[in-house]
């Protein structure tokens, strides 16, 4: 079975199990491995993991020569990265060659692909090549299938770090988790679905947010996670802007039938610099679950934790309360609701001044519909 929309349903995992199998996550990889593939669009998770890598196999009074940073979007600097990884360090330490925006799981040219292939095993141990993009790499290329040959084969180690959708309720708790696991802070679950609700899933200011958490309840970001005080709900509740709440009662005034308050909302929330996107995708993820909802229990669904599970939501309670904020309304309003949020975010890519899209998206009658 899968989610409308095209996600598939999603499974809950309690805290503990996510936070003890986490633990390692940020663990860098084993040092035998020449080759270091990382990817995916959660930048602040990625930046951090090849910071921590670069930390444990470099020698900080060597970097200078033994640290290369390029740019893999010019075709001179990936193709200098392939040469340096060949080199072996000298002094203390290994060296690191990190080349950010690979061209080689996505569009790479031939003769830095067989240059790439060349070069993939001649390696020294004591060198890494730390090949960074924030797309998946591209399963039909030849340089990934060779990368994907030397991973399975245990001579490079591969990453992933992929934001959830904006949707994913059950995802962003797991990210809020992951995080602060990666920064050595505990935090209750409650205090990790509130930031949920808060940031979804915009990854550099969920580590922010959790650091001045931290310090605000003197634990120290990269503990021992186990001699820190538990981060809490009502921590969150006090630090943490409400714009993400905020954005929540904009689709409570839509439901509601009062446009004119769900425009006075997003022109506080543009006006205090909340980016028009950020809070379409704050609506979009509400209204989908405001779908789910009802369509499960028009099925006769009666069950709160299976139908949390489907629509991605963290916490089961919060069907007890979504189910009040829907009474009376069918599936069919809310996907009209849904369409005219889609109609915003259109306008918005089409480079629309945001005032004048949302106005046009809740105030005038859709087209045709």
């Amino acid at each position: 079975m899968r989610a409308p929309f095209g996600g598939p349903i999603l499974t809950q995992t309690g805290l503990q199990p996510v936070l003890s199998a986490l633990r390692h996550w940020n663990a860098p990889p084993p040092s035998a491995m020449p080759i270091h593939l990382y990817w995916g669009d959660d930048e602040a998770a990625r930046t951090r993991a090849v910071e921590a890598l670069i930390a444990d196999r470099t020698d900080p009074a060597w970097q200078s020569i033994n640290l290369s940073r390029l740019d893999g979007s010019d075709p001179a600097q990936a193709a200098q990265a392939l040469e340096e990884a060949r080199t072996p360090p000298f002094g203390g330490g290994d060296r690191v060659v990190l080349l950010q925006r690979s061209p080689f799981c996505s569009q790479c040219p031939a003769e830095l692909g067989q240059q790439l292939e060349a070069t993939l095993e001649l390696i020294p141990d004591n060198c890494h090549l730390l090949l960074v993009s924030p797309g998946k790499p591209d399963a039909r290329l030849r340089t990934t299938k060779a990368l994907q040959k030397l991973v399975k084969a245990g001579i490079a180690f591969e990453k992933s770090f992929a934001l959830p959708a904006i949707w994913d309720g059950a995802g962003q708790v797991e990210l809020v988790q992951r995080t602060a696991a990666e920064l050595g802070l505990r935090l209750e679950q409650a205090a990790a679905e509130a930031l949920s609700d808060a940031i979804g899933s915009d990854s550099a200011r969920l580590a922010s947010e959790l650091e001045k958490l931290a310090l605000y309840l003197g634990a120290t970001p990269g503990g021992a996670a186990g001699q820190q005080p538990a981060i809490t709900a009502a921590a969150v509740e006090a630090l943490v802007g409400s714009q993400a709440a905020n954005a929540l009662q904009v689709g409570d005034a839509l439901l509601a039938g009062q446009p004119a308050e769900a425009i006075a909302l997003v022109d506080a929330l543009l006006a205090a610099n909340e980016p028009a996107l950020r809070i379409v995708a704050t609506l979009s993820g509400q209204i989908r679950g405001w779908l789910w909802v009802s369509l499960l229990d028009k099925q006769g669904e009666q069950d709160v934790n299976a139908i949390a599970k489907a629509a991605g939501i963290g916490n089961p309670k919060r069907i007890y309360v979504m189910r009040k904020q829907i009474r009376g309304k069918g599936p069919a309003q809310l996907l009209e609701l849904l369409s005219r949020v889609l109609d915003v975010e259109m306008a918005l890519k089409r480079g629309s001044d945001p005032a004048d899209a949302f106005r046009d998206g809740f105030l005038l009658a859709p087209a045709g519909r």
